[in-house]
């Protein structure tokens, strides 16, 4: 076995034969052509331990093998995800038919026959070199797609979260609610979704766009906006409009992130027994992000004094959503959010609103 280093355009004849002088000729043939360098076994189970260590290009395989025969060693060789597509050549002096389709069915991609004739084994070699060499062009070109994929998707969810966060800086002058809602909210969306077992990509977009939630009260005019007192219906109705505003500002949208927005927009007020709005949707026909932000929501709002308000503590909050999950609330949302009651306090703690700004807020 050879461990010189070799060039990027040399190629690493893998060879498997045990017995010692058909095995020199071999490596002595492959090391003749221009480019190659023979790594060689006499025992396939040798070869199988080391198949997470070794890099070989093209395979030259004996049928008669000690232990078990060329064909099950190219099955074996193939389930390594590594070496996954590499031709393999099968020598034997065997003409059965069989056994040869045996051995292409399983991998093979030639044959070689015994004895080895020189030029023969010299042209087969470089054959499967070039087949090898394209194979490595594919593989550099599929990695350079992806890599430019990677980036291109880098670049949009980048730009996709420039716009979210934009538009949130904009909804904050228009809401009541501070900054720090938005980000307690947002976190409390992320640790239930956690705790639902939801993928990295779903917890980062939902904590991304949850802070646009309530981006519809833009379009709410300001004397409801700032109302102290109690809202009558009429201006309940009106207000209850910020659901469908903010999914038609965010709508029809490519960025996976705005889509995700559109949804909690239009949906963190529906209720699990169907009496919310705008649409009044049962259970499961509210989105999970949807079901999820309004727990979040609700949490926050109870807890956090407002000019016109007082705030719950967190014991009174966490048991009115215990007394609703099944009816307003996904229960397994609430299930989830309640589990995590000390993470929830941290998150109230690192993202205490300023009280002057609360005082002053409207």
């Amino acid at each position: 076995m050879t461990d010189t280093p070799l060039a990027d355009t040399d190629f690493r004849i893998l060879l498997i034969e045990d017995d010692p002088t058909n095995r020199r000729i071999m490596e002595r043939l492959v090391e003749r052509i221009h480019g190659c360098h023979a790594i060689s076994f006499n025992d396939p189970l040798d070869l199988i331990a080391a198949l997470d260590t070794i890099e070989f290009d093209v395979g030259i395989v004996d049928y008669q093998l000690p232990g078990l025969n060329g064909i099950e060693l190219i099955k074996q060789v193939h389930q390594h995800p590594a070496h996954v597509d590499k031709p393999m050549v099968i020598v034997t002096a065997d003409k059965d038919r069989d056994i040869r389709l045996e051995a292409l069915t399983s991998g093979a991609v030639d044959f070689l026959n015994k004895p080895l004739e020189i030029v023969e084994f010299k042209a087969r070699v470089r054959n499967l070199t070039k087949l090898a060499e394209a194979q490595r062009k594919l593989s550099m070109r599929a990695e350079w797609l992806k890599e430019e994929v990677d980036r291109a998707t880098t670049e949009l969810r980048k730009r996709g979260e420039e716009i979210v966060h934009r538009l949130i800086l904009a909804s904050e002058y228009k809401d009541l609610d501070t900054a720090m809602h938005t980000l307690r909210m947002a976190n409390f969306c992320e640790l239930i979704a956690e705790e639902l077992g939801m993928s990295m990509d779903f917890r980062h977009d939902l904590k991304m766009a949850a802070p646009m939630h309530d981006i519809g009260k833009v379009g709410i005019p300001d004397r409801i906006m700032r109302k102290r007192g109690p809202l009558t219906p009429e201006e309940r109705e009106e207000i209850n409009r910020h659901t469908e505003i903010g999914a038609g500002i965010l709508k029809g949208s490519s960025c996976r992130l705005l889509q995700v927005a559109t949804q909690i927009a239009a949906t963190h007020h529906e209720r699990w027994d169907g009496s919310g709005y705008p649409d009044g949707l049962r259970g499961e026909e509210i989105p999970l992000v949807g079901r999820i932000a309004a727990v979040a929501d609700v949490f926050d709002a109870l807890t956090t004094e407002r000019p016109y308000k007082s705030a719950w503590s967190n014991d009174q909050a966490f048991r009115f959503l215990a007394e609703k999950a099944g009816s307003d609330f996904d229960p397994e949302c609430v299930a989830a959010f309640l589990s995590k009651r000390t993470e929830v306090e941290k998150i109230q703690a690192k993202f205490a609103d300023d009280p002057m700004l609360v005082a002053g807020n409207g």
